[in-house]
C-alpha cells in the first residue's frame, strides 16, 4: 500500500529449492550482490526463478518467475543475462526483470574448485552467529477489547526462524521477560520482524503493530536495549538484542574427521577440561555425528525405490546429508559437528524421500539423547516412527563421539531450557488423551496405594509392621532435624541406584501394549471424559467451598471457623510443633486399639462437605449474610 515491495528470489532445479536470497526492503530496484554456487545433476534441467514479496504474518506476494536454460550457456564463460519476469496466468503483464551473471563449471574440473564449490553450496545451512532477544516489556498499547484492555503476545520472524511469546491477558502494559534465540546466517546481519497481536478466544486475534529490528547497525558481543515504537498501531515495545559468534556447526566428509586428528582432538579436550570450566558458560562441549549409512529403507516411489537424504538436528541446529537417488540402502559418509549448550538435548537423525513436487516423505527417525551415548561405538538403529512409538522399515549406521564439560553442564542444567522454533499448533487427538489419562493415573494410583500402606499401618493390619512404623515414627519425630530433609530424599536415590545395579530395574511403567478394537476404544474414551470430568468437578467444589467458608456464605460455619483458628492459634503459640505431630501420630495409631469398630475419617474435609459449592447455592434462598437480613427487615 505504501508503493513498495520487499523482495526476494528463490531457485528451483527439477522441482526442489536449492537457494533463497536474502530480502531487500522496502524497494522497488533491489541490488542483491549475492554469490552462489550450485551443483547441477543434468543440464537438461532449467534453472527456475521466482521472486516474492515478502509479508511477514502472510502468505508472500508472487512478483513474477521465469527460466534459465543451461544447455545455452558456455563453459568457463561469464555471462551477463536478464530475465524477464512473467506471471503464468498473464504472460502479457510486464512484472520487471531479473540481472544475473552466471558461470558454468563443469564437475571434472579442479578439484579445489569442485571443493570451494560444495562448500558454498552448503553455507546456506550453517549460521554464523547468534542473536538473542530478551522480550521485556510493552508500553501504552491499543486497546482492543471492549473493557478497554487487551491480551497482547508477539511473534518474532527472522527468514525461516519464528518464534511466539506467552499472552499476557488483560494489560496495555504486558512484562513478558522471555527470551528467544535466532541463528545468524548473513555476516552482514539481517532484519527481525516483529509483530504483536491480541489474543481472541474462538475467532481471529487482532494485529496490535509492528517494528522491525536491523541487526546490521549493532556491533557484535555486547546488549543493545532498543526502545522500539509500533507502526501501524499505538505504543513502544522495549528489547535486549545481543549478537554473538557462532559456535562450531559444520559438515564434513568422512575423511575429514577432527576427532581422528590426535592433535585437533587434543585441543578439543583442553578447551573443555575442568580447569577452564568457568570460561564461556555457554560452550558446553561439542557432538560429532557420523552418518554412515542406511539399509533397508521404505520404498516410497512407485518404481520400488527412494531418494533418501538425512537431516541431522540437536535443539535448533539443523543440518542435512546430500540425497542419494534410487537407492534402498543408501551410503552418506558425511561427519557433522554441533555445539553442545545443553548436555540434556536429544540427537533426532531423521530419514527423509526426497519428491520433486512436493514435500519431502518421512521414512524414519530415531531420538538419541547426548548423555546415553558411547563414544566411537559404531552403531545400527532401528528407524521409528515421527511419534517414536513403533518401529518402521529399516536401520542406520551411526558413530558419535560428545565431549563436554560437566561443570558447565551441571551449570546450564539450572537455566531454562532452549525453546524450539515455533511448530504446528497442537491438534485434539483422542488416542492421546487416552495415553494422558493413563499417565496421570498411574502417578495417582502411586500416590493412593502409598497413602493405603501408611492407613494399613494405621489399622494394625499387620502388628509387626504397624509396630516399626510406629516406633521409628517416635524416633523421627522426636529426634527430627531440617537435614533430615535432604538425607532422606538421599537414601531414596542411593537405594534406586542399588536396585538398578542389581538387576531390579522397575524404571520403566506401564505401558498399554494391548491392540483395542474400536468400540472398546470408545468405552475407553468415554471412561476418560467421565473421569476427568467428575475429578474437576471435586476440585472446583473443594475451592469453592474453601471459598465460601471466609465469604460468610453460611454464618454458623464461618464462626465454627473461627473458634477453631484461634484454638488453633493458641495451641501452636503454647506448644512446640514436634510434640503437637507426636501427639497427632500417637492418637492415630492408638486409635483403633483403643476402639476396634471405630470409623476412620478426615476431619478437615467432613468440615469442608458441609460447605455449600457455588453449584448448591443457586436456588437456596437461605444462605445470606446476617447484615443483609437485618437490612431486609428494616425494609
Amino acid at each position: 500500500k505504501n508503493r513498495t515491495s520487499d523482495p526476494y528470489v528463490k531457485f528451483k532445479i527439477a522441482g526442489k529449492e536449492v537457494f533463497r536470497s536474502k530480502t531487500i526492503h522496502k524497494n522497488l530496484n533491489p541490488v542483491w550482490d549475492e554469490k552462489v554456487s550450485l551443483l547441477v545433476e543434468s543440464l537438461r534441467e532449467p534453472l527456475y526463478v521466482k521472486v516474492f514479496d515478502y509479508d511477514f504474518g502472510l502468505q508472500d506476494d508472487f512478483m513474477g518467475s521465469a527460466y534459465l536454460y543451461l544447455e545455452s550457456l558456455e563453459h568457463q564463460r561469464t555471462l551477463d543475462v536478464t530475465l524477464d519476469l512473467k506471471d503464468p496466468h498473464y504472460p502479457n503483464h510486464d512484472l520487471g526483470s531479473l540481472e544475473l551473471a552466471v558461470t558454468l563449471i563443469p564437475k571434472e574440473g579442479d578439484f579445489r574448485e569442485s571443493l570451494r564449490l560444495s562448500d558454498v553450496h552448503r553455507k546456506a545451512q550453517l549460521w554464523r552467529g547468534i542473536v538473542s532477544i530478551s522480550l521485556i516489556e510493552a508500553r501504552d498499547l491499543q486497546p482492543m477489547d471492549a473493557n478497554g484492555l487487551s491480551d497482547p503476545y508477539v511473534k518474532f520472524r527472522m527468514g525461516h526462524q519464528k518464534y511466539k511469546s506467552k499472552t499476557i491477558p488483560k494489560t496495555l502494559t504486558p512484562q513478558w521477560r522471555e527470551q528467544f534465540d535466532f541463528h545468524l546466517y548473513d555476516e552482514q546481519g539481517g532484519f527481525i520482524d516483529v509483530t504483536i497481536w491480541d489474543k481472541d478466544a474462538g475467532k481471529k486475534d487482532d494485529f496490535m503493530g509492528r517494528c522491525q529490528v536491523d541487526l546490521s547497525v549493532l556491533s557484535k558481543e555486547c546488549t543493545h536495549r532498543l526502545d522500539l515504537p509500533l507502526e501501524e498501531g499505538e505504543g513502544t515495545l522495549v528489547l535486549l538484542v545481543t549478537l554473538t559468534a557462532s559456535a562450531a556447526v559444520s559438515i564434513a566428509d568422512l575423511s575429514v574427521n577432527v576427532l581422528d586428528d590426535p592433535h585437533e582432538r587434543k585441543e578439543i579436550l583442553h578447551r573443555y577440561n575442568l580447569l577452564r570450566s568457568f570460561h564461556n558458560i555457554k560452550d558446553v562441549g561439542m557432538v560429532q555425528v557420523k552418518v554412515i549409512r542406511a539399509e533397508g529403507l521404505m520404498a516410497a516411489d512407485v518404481t520400488g525405490k527412494s531418494d533418501p537424504f538425512c537431516v541431522v538436528e540437536l535443539s535448533n541446529d539443523r543440518l542435512q546429508t546430500h540425497t542419494v537417488y534410487k537407492n534402498l540402502n543408501p551410503e552418506w559418509n558425511k561427519v557433522f559437528t554441533f555445539n553442545v549448550k545443553d548436555i540434556h538435548s536429544v540427537l533426532e537423525v531423521t530419514v527423509y524421500d526426497e519428491d520433486r513436487d512436493r514435500s519431502a516423505d518421512f521414512l524414519g527417525k530415531v531420538a538419541i539423547p547426548l548423555l546415553n551415548i558411547q563414544n566411537g561405538e559404531r552403531k545400527a538403529y532401528a528407524l521409528k516412527s515421527k511419534e517414536l512409538t513403533g518401529p518402521t522399515k529399516g536401520v542406520i549406521f551411526l558413530e558419535i563421539d560428545v565431549i563436554y564439560n560437566i561443570v558447565k553442564a551441571g551449570m546450564r542444567t539450572l537455566i531454562p531450557i532452549e525453546q524450539k522454533y515455533i511448530e504446528d499448533e497442537p491438534r485434539v487427538s483422542k488416542q492421546l488423551l487416552l495415553h494422558n489419562f493413563n499417565r496421570v493415573r498411574r502417578c495417582i494410583m502411586f500416590l493412593v496405594n502409598a497413602g493405603c500402606y501408611i492407613n494399613s499401618c494405621f489399622e494394625w493390619e499387620s502388628p509387626q509392621r504397624s509396630i516399626c512404623a510406629f516406633l521409628l515414627f517416635v524416633v523421627v519425630v522426636w529426634n527430627f532435624e531440617l537435614y533430615m530433609v535432604p538425607l532422606v530424599l538421599l537414601m531414596l536415590l542411593a537405594w534406586n541406584y542399588v536396585l538398578i545395579a542389581s538387576g531390579k530395574d522397575t524404571r520403566q511403567g506401564d505401558v498399554d501394549s494391548e491392540r483395542k478394537g474400536f468400540m472398546n476404544k470408545l468405552y475407553a474414551i468415554q471412561d476418560v471424559c467421565i473421569s476427568v470430568q467428575n475429578a474437576l468437578d471435586e476440585v472446583a467444589s473443594y475451592g469453592e467451598r474453601i471459598k465460601n467458608t471466609f465469604n460468610w456464605t453460611v454464618p454458623f460455619l464461618s464462626w465454627l471457623t473461627i473458634v477453631a483458628l484461634c484454638a488453633t492459634t493458641l495451641v501452636v503459640y503454647f506448644i512446640p510443633l514436634r510434640y503437637i505431630v507426636l501427639a497427632w501420630g500417637v492418637n492415630k495409631f492408638t486409635k483403633k486399639l483403643r476402639d476396634p469398630y471405630s470409623i476412620d475419617n478426615n476431619e478437615l474435609l467432613d468440615f469442608l462437605s458441609r460447605v455449600p459449592s457455588d453449584v448448591q447455592m443457586v436456588g437456596i434462598p437461605y444462605y445470606i449474610h446476617p447484615y443483609c437480613q437485618l437490612l431486609q427487615h428494616c425494609n
